[in-house]
């Protein structure tokens, strides 16, 4: 024979198992669950939905329900395994620069001299920048006819005319990649500023009795120690790169040819150029499982002995 409660022997339950203060704190967070649910949580399940019809708004009474067929094309699709070979050649270029020059200011900006908290308050310049401001700043800067870096190459003799450098195939991808790359090291650099400052001075005073040279003590204190750091900025400068688009959007269009066209990019043109929505949210929900699985790669890679 089982034992039945009743409703008021639930609430009881429920007010004793939760407090005063959780009871006020649910109801305060309440609307903001319910803001995120709508904006964020339902276009998250409403693209998955998306994806698994083939709808294209050129023909809006036809949208069959086609199951992973939107996931298997893309896999015998040309342009998509350009895109992806595009988007690992930035993000592996931009990811690894980023990485060695925050490294080499968080270790300048580590010491003390005179000036550095000026050149602290410079470095976050590029941070404040919104990302299509920057974006059209490099636009003006590669400019072939009145671009700053065409005028400085020039009056140095490093050139005899100006060039056009976002016409140019093979260098496109790098010059995109280092306007990202200009973007992203200041925050970077701070997150592995953080990881130094917290190195205890008592381990490099320890280390210099044992008679431990400079490098000694940098690959046996200082990068062991800026682990955490080092898996922030993997982890958020990765997914930054993968799923860029302001800049390729505003210096490129993809081009020339397909010389910058991105998974974002092509994303974008699935979606809102040609207007195939199903195909278009079947690519970004690949875009975020591989994003996850390299985040989840670094965790476990990174996060080892922290």
């Amino acid at each position: 024979m089982t034992d039945t409660v009743s409703p008021s022997g639930r609430g009881r339950r429920l007010r004793q198992r939760f407090g005063y203060d959780e009871r006020n704190a649910a109801l305060f967070l309440a609307p903001v669950m319910v803001v995120l649910m709508g904006v964020a949580v339902f276009p998250i399940l409403y693209s998955l939905y998306l994806s698994f019809f083939r709808i294209k708004l050129t023909r809006p009474n036809q949208t069959p329900f086609v199951w992973f067929d939107n996931y298997t094309d893309l896999f015998s699709n040309e342009l998509f395994w350009v895109s992806v070979w595009r988007t690992v050649t930035f993000s592996v270029v931009s990811v690894s620069a980023i990485a060695v020059i925050a490294l080499l200011v968080s270790l300048l900006l580590n010491q003390e001299f005179r000036g550095r908290r000026v050149l602290s308050t410079i470095l976050l310049i590029p941070w404040a920048i919104p990302y299509v401001a920057n974006a059209l700043m490099w636009k003006w800067i590669y400019d072939s006819g009145y671009g700053a870096l065409n005028g400085l190459l020039y009056q140095l003799d490093f050139i005899d005319k100006y060039m056009i450098w976002l016409g140019d195939q093979d260098k496109t991808i790098f010059l995109i990649a280092n306007a990202f790359v200009w973007k992203e090291v200041p925050l970077a650099t701070i997150l592995l500023l953080v990881s130094l400052k917290a190195i205890p001075a008592d381990l490099y005073q320890a280390a210099r009795v044992d008679g431990a040279n400079i490098w000694q003590r940098f690959f046996h204190i200082t990068l062991p120690a800026m682990k955490p750091g080092f898996m922030l900025v993997m982890i958020y400068e990765t997914m930054m790169a993968i799923r860029h688009f302001d800049l390729f959007f505003i210096l490129t269009e993809g081009g020339p040819g397909d010389a910058s066209h991105v998974l974002s990019w092509h994303i974008y043109v699935e979606t809102f150029r040609n207007l195939s929505f199903g195909s278009g949210a079947a690519m970004s929900y690949v875009l975020a499982l591989v994003t996850f699985a390299l985040s989840y790669i670094f965790i476990r890679t990174l996060g080892r002995r922290i």
